[in-house]
């Protein structure tokens, strides 16, 4: 294709296209009705999820520990067990080896006496538990249409997205061949 022939070809297609701008600003499109031949719904199988809650009562069992003196306990049996370790030992270093000992020793006694005073209530109660399980099945739906129409003895086809009925609205578009 010579240079020559490319620029024709361009100023052909420029034309034809400013025709077709003219013809839609003149309104040379205009609409018609075709008779419908074939309407096929597409069905496609779709997994559908349900979701099902199922609920139940369930025993359960409460602790309660009254009485909050195992942190007291410990304080005052690690100070009077320091200070008897204090007081047992003979020399300055024994006196500081006797207060950590009688303290660790006295802070383990306060501690588990504390605790074993302590009173534990139990009650029993029910709770509501609840559980989601999805339930699965599987079901047809129409997703468009396969259409064949008829207009001026010709026979075209398409896709819709919803059933025609008997006719289908077309678009005419009038311009000159160049």
């Amino acid at each position: 294709m010579t240079f020559q022939n490319l620029k024709l070809n361009t100023l052909a297609a420029a034309a034809a296209l400013i025709f077709s701008a003219q013809a839609l600003a003149d309104g040379q499109i205009s609409y018609d009705y075709a008779t419908v031949v074939d309407a096929s719904p597409i069905v496609r199988t779709v997994r559908i999820s349900t979701p099902r809650e199922e609920c139940w009562q369930e025993d359960v069992v409460y602790r309660d520990r009254s009485g909050d003196s195992n942190a007291v306990g410990t304080v005052v049996g690690g100070v009077v067990g320091g200070a008897i370790g204090n007081a047992v030992g003979h020399n300055k270093s024994n006196k500081k080896v006797g207060a950590v000992v009688g303290a660790v020793l006295g802070a383990t006694l306060g501690h588990e006496i504390a605790r074993s005073n302590d009173r534990e209530t139990v009650s029993h109660g029910t709770e509501e538990r609840c559980k989601v399980y999805q339930d699965y099945h599987e079901e047809e739906r129409i997703v468009g249409y396969n259409v064949r129409y008829r207009y001026n003895g010709e026979t075209y086809s398409t896709r819709t997205d919803t059933d025609p009925g008997d006719t289908i609205k077309v678009r005419l578009a009038i311009s000159p061949v160049i």
